[in-house]
């Protein structure tokens, strides 16, 4: 039965004291919500302070990363090892996000050891796929996602894809107030689906939790969780208000969802 995934990316965004006030408030606006996993994503700066303020709460919500390297330890200025995430209570993280790959040079490659990485201890990735403008027009969507998914699983076996979330987040559609319809969605949804058949078996591609991405608001998330192949989302501006991150949240359950077939 796959449980639905609301998780809000805060990117660069929040400080300390913003991220624990925030997460404080979330906590009771969603207390009492049951049927959908709830994570939140905040810069490593907050991540303990996050941690330990949803600890209190006891709200059933879990914190996740937004990247971290592949290493252990190391010489490497700047990065943070899984185990550093799991000593401050991560159970998340993001990797291959558009912007990391855009910004930062992110290849597949990367996304795969990252991922090999995460796995190793015992955190569960989130792994973001999804075609730029130029590539939709150009009729590439599917090729440049099954690259992506191809590229960012190599290696895994089925019992370690089946407990895997996907991100589908179409580039052009992240923080432009443009949103992919729910049709086009599940379209794409449906399509890396299947590719997890081909990869994996029907077992653990029946088993990932696939999310939509993209300017996912409150109004919307009803329409999208209603697809067969939508699991959940990815959140990015509307995850960064305690109000409308919990009406996606709210949204999310009871939507007439395909979560749970498999």
């Amino acid at each position: 039965m796959r449980v639905p995934i609301i998780a809000g990316n805060w990117k660069m965004y929040k400080t300390v004291g913003e991220a624990v006030n925030f997460v404080r408030e979330l906590a009771g606006r969603v207390a009492g919500v049951s049927g959908v996993e709830t994570v939140v994503c905040p810069p490593f700066t907050a991540l303990a302070a996050v941690a330990a303020e949803l600890s209190k709460q006891g709200a059933g919500i879990v914190s996740g990363a937004q990247n971290m390297y592949w290493e252990n330890e190391g010489a490497y200025t700047g990065e943070i090892a899984p185990g550093m995430l799991k000593e401050v209570g991560c159970r998340y993280v993001i990797l291959g996000h558009s912007e990391r790959r855009r910004y930062f040079g992110e290849t597949d490659a990367a996304v795969n050891k990252k991922v090999h990485a995460a796995l190793a201890h015992d955190l569960i990735p989130i792994v973001c796929v999804g075609e730029r403008l130029e590539e939709r027009e150009s009729g590439t969507t599917e090729d440049v996602v099954r690259g992506q998914v191809e590229g960012a699983l190599a290696g895994l076996t089925a019992r370690q894809a089946a407990g895997l979330v996907v991100a589908y987040e179409p580039v052009w559609a992240i923080g432009t107030g443009r949103t992919a319809s729910a049709t086009d969605a599940q379209q794409v949804n449906g399509f890396i689906r299947k590719l997890l058949v081909d990869l994996f078996g029907e077992t653990a591609a029946g088993a990932v939790r696939i999310q939509y991405g993209g300017s996912v608001k409150p109004g919307n998330t009803a329409e999208l969780m209603a697809q067969p192949d939508i699991d959940g989302a990815l959140v990015g501006g509307a995850g960064l208000k305690a109000d409308s991150f919990a009406g996606i949240i709210t949204n999310a359950v009871g939507a007439g969802s395909g979560v749970g077939r498999l």
